[in-house]
């Protein structure tokens, strides 16, 4: 498996997963996450190389748009979001173990049930954009580098044919300008996966996989300080180009691991 094949750092894929905890579960399922699942329901498994779990508080998740989402109803579901990066080609083998141990999670009783997945999918990378050009971090670092926030944001394309068209727009145009003098290091951008037809069955199908753009923005500073000048009118922009709408714009903070630090602030 390793003597061949490709073992390069870039990350050509990625899981996204946004989970609510059900109400009275928060500190329970913080625990389960932060001591058990993320490692050995994620960053065990072959080829993943980098994770990072965010939080939005309460006052993160009213900021969030549009009030009608295809992403997460209502808008403001969804507080806990984890991030991770797998090896460029070596999505199927990485499958083939997660797919594999999670099952086995599930039958070991080592998976929370209170909670639901808002938003989970693999997803291939598509494009990064850099503020400051060859400078400064790269993609690779973003999970491990200590970033002060993160912004979700989820666009879909007006049909299939269309998605290539709004990401040429977003990595040459929208999102060079956007980064210009911004706290924002650096923007990912993702198309989601299938989800193989054996998985857990409480994670639903991805959604919109022809039509979907996600993108992730890292922020040098928390996003509620630049909130209004830098992220309230991505929606704006993106209609005015013609080019599809945004479902999502939600941000979030990094989590501490090893504490229940901002579980208190989700409600």
């Amino acid at each position: 498996m390793a003597a061949v094949g490709p073992y390069g750092v870039r990350p050509g894929h990625a899981l996204i997963t946004m989970v609510e905890p059900h109400p009275g579960h928060e500190y329970a399922y913080n625990r389960w996450y932060e001591d058990d699942h993320y490692y050995a329901g994620a960053m065990a498994m072959p080829w993943m190389s980098a994770g990072r779990r965010w939080v939005a508080t309460k006052d993160l998740q009213e900021l969030r748009y549009p009030e009608t989402s295809a992403v997460a109803q209502p808008v403001g579901t969804g507080c806990y979001l984890s991030t991770y990066w797998v090896t460029e080609g070596r999505y199927d083998e990485h499958m083939k173990w997660t797919v594999a141990i999670n099952k086995r999670l599930n039958r070991d009783g080592r998976v929370y049930r209170g909670r639901t997945h808002v938003f989970t999918a693999f997803q291939d990378h598509e494009a990064t954009v850099y503020r400051d050009g060859a400078a400064g971090p790269r993609d690779f670092h973003a999970l491990d580098h200590p970033y002060e926030g993160l912004v979700l944001q989820v666009v879909d394309a007006e049909g299939p044919e269309g998605r290539a068209e709004l990401l040429e727009w977003l990595r040459s145009r929208h999102l060079p300008e956007r980064l210009k003098g911004s706290p924002t290091a650096l923007v990912t951008v993702f198309r989601p996966t299938p989800l193989p037809g054996d998985r857990m069955t409480y994670v639903k199908q991805v959604e919109g996989v022809e039509t979907r753009l996600t993108l992730l923005w890292f922020l040098q500073e928390d996003p509620r300080a630049c909130w209004d000048a830098h992220f309230a009118g991505l929606g704006a922009a993106v209609a005015e180009a013609g080019l599809g709408r945004v479902e999502l714009v939600a941000p979030f903070i990094p989590t501490v691991p090893g504490t229940d630090l901002y579980v208190d602030r989700l409600r």
